[in-house]
């Protein structure tokens, strides 16, 4: 299978639900704004991005103690920054104090939405304490249409989902990629089946391998389109691997190489520049 050959099956019909999903060939997401090529969540990294063509951009949603909602991954400061200590217990006051490799202030979700108005942002929900401020911010910048929720918790996404107020594009859960996955590896399970395309979900985010397993395969991808879900895979930076999963008609790459996945793509004739490309 060619990657020209992608853009003629089906596209999942859940996608047709959702603006987030609404894209001519595979989604490229800037992982962190691309962490190869610059420092990671930075308004700099994200800037770049956008800058090369990226129309969707991940990042990850904590708040700090008293409710200020940052694109940060991190639960501390400590990684990446030159302070230290864990977001959720620290107030804004402190926190904008710190700078991400000695230099660059932590962005505020809220400016990154406004400043990239046609970006869309796939989020990852990491703590409980971001849910009520990012359906606040949501709400303000009214950028419904232009996200994709994501957690590696269950309860979280869900009640993520319910503070948004209205339906927004989310992932599947962990316990849902679990399903699919024992769905797409044996027969006999149509109440797993039936149960994920009750969900409405429309779209799943999974590796490539877990403990050794592969994850994402020929027959992952086609059950998830069997149900209408798109498959985007994450954290992809060797070329050769980004066109194998292509070839295996995933929907989506996230990725921290943004210019290889971009070559990638483009060498495929599957390159689809956002208008605020350079």
């Amino acid at each position: 299978m060619t990657g020209r050959a992608h853009n003629r099956h089906t596209r999942p019909v859940f996608s047709r639900r959702f603006a987030f999903l609404d894209h001519p060939g595979p989604l490229a997401f800037a992982h962190r704004g691309g962490a190869l090529e610059g420092l990671e969540n930075t308004t700099t990294a994200f800037e770049r991005a956008v800058g090369l063509g990226y129309t969707y951009l991940e990042t990850d949603a904590h708040a700090t103690s008293d409710g200020v909602l940052l694109a940060f991954h991190d639960h501390t400061l400590d990684r990446v920054t030159d302070r230290r200590g864990r977001i959720a217990d620290l107030p804004y006051s402190f926190v904008r104090q710190a700078r991400i490799g000695g230099v660059h202030d932590i962005p505020l979700l809220e400016d990154l939405l406004g400043s990239f108005p046609e970006a869309r942002f796939n989020i990852d929900v990491k703590e409980a304490g971001a849910i009520e401020p990012l359906a606040a911010v949501v709400r303000r910048t009214n950028a419904f249409h232009r996200i994709c929720l994501t957690s590696f918790s269950d309860e979280r996404l869900v009640r993520a989902r319910a503070a948004m107020g209205r339906e927004v594009c989310s992932a599947l859960g962990p316990r849902g990629v679990a399903a699919l996955r024992a769905a797409a590896a044996t027969s006999g399970y149509g109440r797993v089946l039936a149960r994920l395309a009750r969900s409405g979900v429309p779209c799943a985010q999974v590796p490539v391998g877990f403990r050794g397993l592969r994850v994402t395969t020929r027959s992952l991808v086609r059950t998830a389109h069997a149900l209408g879900m798109q498959v985007h895979v994450w954290t992809i930076n060797d070329t050769l691997r980004m066109d194998h999963l292509l070839d295996l008609g995933v929907d989506g790459i996230m990725t921290d190489n943004i210019s290889g996945l971009r070559d990638v793509l483009d060498r495929r004739g599957l390159w689809h520049p956002g208008q605020l490309a350079a």
